[in-house]
């Protein structure tokens, strides 16, 4: 039993109840998914979301997303405008309420959305309340509105600006600086933004988003997204590296349902798909055009369909002849790229930042719809459903031929002391969150970092030459790579089907490679591998990559180091640094070619030294770009990569590389 005397009192006086915006600027995690620069972005995604409901009603075909200096954005539409006129009920007007309740909405029944996006009342009331200043400025009932707020409270009542313009259209503009007091401090990035909103536009058929930077750059930067082809130019988009098998498989239909004690309702479902030559897959799926990431029912009544379809073409074409033999849903995903869209009048979201549907009656809506449109296709294209079946047949073979090896890689820790790593790994006394592991290149930088490291906490794991391009090789030769096998089983978490995120030995992966050329292939190896088979390890935050330095200045008794930086090529580094010595012919100047010139203490100062080091830490806040990158660069399309090493040789050259 505790000790009276140091058990903290607990009464009346320790309960306190928390207006909803403060409780947001005290929780920000539960509504913007954590206070990181995917947080910050997730502030416009949820305004847009907002505009992108009005265009699913009918009533906004315009978009335009604008970013100022300051850290300032604001988003436009020519929506209908949120309603300004008073309260009774709540004593205030009806901006306010939408701006300062959590829980106040038009969406919560069908008669202004028939599907939203918004569903919860929270996401603007959140960005305002994680907000050092918002403006909104409503265009409707023929004049100009607007109310200003200072984290989440009013700073005045609705003030009516001006008559509307002739000509001039309705609409929402919400302008706002979000609160670095709360948030960290980070930049909107406008690739990352261009990337969500090219989704956007692809899932929202002819609605234009256009995205705007006017900050302070030599010339500013705008890019408008319009579709008509929906998700079947969606497709065409992300294979267009790859050799593609067949035309897109496209179906769109509604399906009316009916549940237990609930109305009928009708759910909207729209689904593309095609398979290409690669060896991997490439999934997207939507729900009222947000993008859930980690996919939910419809895309298991998706997968579920197309290895339905399959499987019984496949057994009445005779390609399947044995009683048992059949297509798992591996065998029939790779080299697929499809994309799910569904439009839902009361979807459910595992959170606020509606990452998974969780609706059930979804995958029968879904896999219904698949099902009859793939069947059909694959009747009336016996050529191309033969490239299809083929294709799978491969995969079941792969399979097959990986079983045997990765039931090694199974074997989890205790294959770490057999014979097949004597040399490579050193390992550290500790596990889990606060251990590390770095990967480093070669023999004589793994001597470097074996004796420099923390023993107790950093363990070593050296790799001989560059691993295998895991972006053209199945999992059978991947499993048969020495240097993988010692990756795979060093992590401790499996792979492929038996990847086990909880079975990670080390709290981080670090990246660790040389500032060459040859150092940036093999952690491009390296992520590339990871990004395929272990993308649940980056989602977790768990790899890194290091930054160890470039040049050693020394002066004397007295040295420093210079890192790489974004955007200076190596010599404008050394200049600049230079000019801060009275006498910069005196200073001696090392050039680290390879982490193995460094002596051991110098490795640990530099670039293993928690105190004193740099980590990036890698993130996928585009899983389509992401994808798209990798494939170009390490598929096997030669075109499309000539074309992006000519467009940056210039830039390459220039950073010395």
């Amino acid at each position: 039993m505790a000790d009276q005397s140091t058990v903290r009192s607990y009464s009346e006086k320790d309960i306190r109840y928390l207006e909803p915006m403060e409780h947001i600027r005290l929780r920000p995690g539960m509504y913007v998914g954590g206070t990181d620069s995917r947080a910050l972005h997730h502030l416009i995604f949820e305004v847009v979301d907002n505009s992108i409901d009005e265009a699913l009603a009918g009533r906004c075909d315009q978009i335009v997303v604008t970013l100022y200096p300051d850290n300032i954005v604001s988003i436009a539409d020519n929506g209908v405008g949120i309603p300004v006129g008073w309260n009774d009920e709540m004593g205030m007007s009806t901006l306010q309420l939408v701006m300062t309740k959590v829980g106040a909405g038009g969406k919560f029944d069908s008669n202004a959305y028939k599907v939203s996006g918004g569903l919860h009342g929270v996401g603007v009331s959140a960005v305002n309340a994680l907000s050092e200043e918002l403006t909104a400025q409503i265009h409707r009932d023929g004049h100009v509105w607007q109310q200003t707020y200072n984290a989440g409270k009013p700073q005045s009542d609705v003030v009516k600006m001006r008559p509307l313009e002739p000509g001039e259209s309705t609409g929402t503009i919400i302008t706002f600086k979000p609160d670095f007091a709360v948030l960290e401090r980070n930049e909107f990035s406008f690739p990352s933004l261009a990337q969500r909103f090219r989704e956007m536009a692809f899932v929202t058929r002819k609605v234009a988003i256009t995205l705007r930077d006017e900050r302070e750059h030599p010339l500013p930067k705008e890019i408008t997204f319009y579709f008509e082809g929906g998700l079947q130019s969606f497709v065409r988009y992300l294979n267009r590296n790859r050799q593609a098998l067949h035309s897109v498989v496209y179906a769109e239909r509604e399906v009316d349902m009916t549940l237990e004690n609930k109305a009928p309702f009708t759910v909207g479902v729209e689904v593309a798909f095609q398979y290409t030559d690669a060896s991997t897959a490439t999934e997207l799926a939507f729900a009222n055009t947000i993008n859930t990431p980690d996919g939910g029912m419809h895309m298991t009544g998706l997968r579920t369909a197309i290895t339905t379809v399959i499987n019984n073409y496949a057994k009445k074409a005779g390609f399947l002849k044995g009683k048992d033999d059949t297509f798992s849903g591996n065998d029939t995903l790779e080299g697929l790229t499809a994309i799910v869209s569904i439009k839902h009048p009361d979807p459910s979201f595992e959170s606020q930042t509606k990452v998974k549907l969780i609706n059930p009656e979804v995958r029968g809506a879904v896999s219904q719809v698949v099902n009859d449109a793939f069947s059909e296709f694959m009747e009336l294209n016996t050529r191309e459903a033969k490239r299809i079946v083929e294709k799978c047949m491969t995969s079941m073979r792969a399979r097959e031929a990986a079983r045997k090896a990765r039931d090694l890689v199974r074997s989890g820790p205790s294959l770490l002391e057999s014979t097949t790593l004597p040399g490579k790994l050193a390992d550290c006394s500790q596990r889990g969150e606060n251990a590390e592991i770095y990967i480093v290149e070669g023999d004589s930088a793994g001597g470097s970092a074996k004796q420099g490291r923390d023993r107790h906490f950093q363990a070593i794991l050296p790799l001989r030459g560059k691993i295998l391009n895991t972006e053209r090789a199945r999992l059978d030769k991947m499993l048969d790579n020495n240097e993988i096998k010692a990756l795979i089983s060093a992590l401790g978490t499996g792979i492929s089907e038996d990847f086990t995120v909880t079975n990670l030995r080390y709290g981080r992966v670090i990246i660790m490679t040389d500032a060459d050329v040859d150092g940036s292939h093999i952690r491009t190896l390296l992520l590339t591998f990871f990004f395929r088979h272990m993308q649940t390890l980056i989602q977790g935050g768990h790899l890194y990559i290091a930054q160890p330095p470039i040049f050693r200045l020394q002066n004397g008794k007295e040295s420093e180091y210079l890192y790489t930086e974004a955007g200076m090529a190596e010599a404008a580094i050394l200049e600049r640094a230079l000019h801060r010595y009275k006498d910069p012919e005196k200073v001696k100047i090392s050039r680290y070619k390879g982490l193995g010139e460094m002596n051991p203490d110098q490795l640990w100062e530099t670039t293993m030294d928690p105190e004193t080091r740099t980590l990036l830490q890698v993130t996928v806040d585009d899983a389509a770009e992401a994808d798209r990158i990798f494939d170009m660069l390490m598929g096997s399309s030669v075109p499309p990569r000539r074309r992006f090493i000519q467009t940056h040789a210039k830039s390459v050259r220039n950073l010395d590389v």
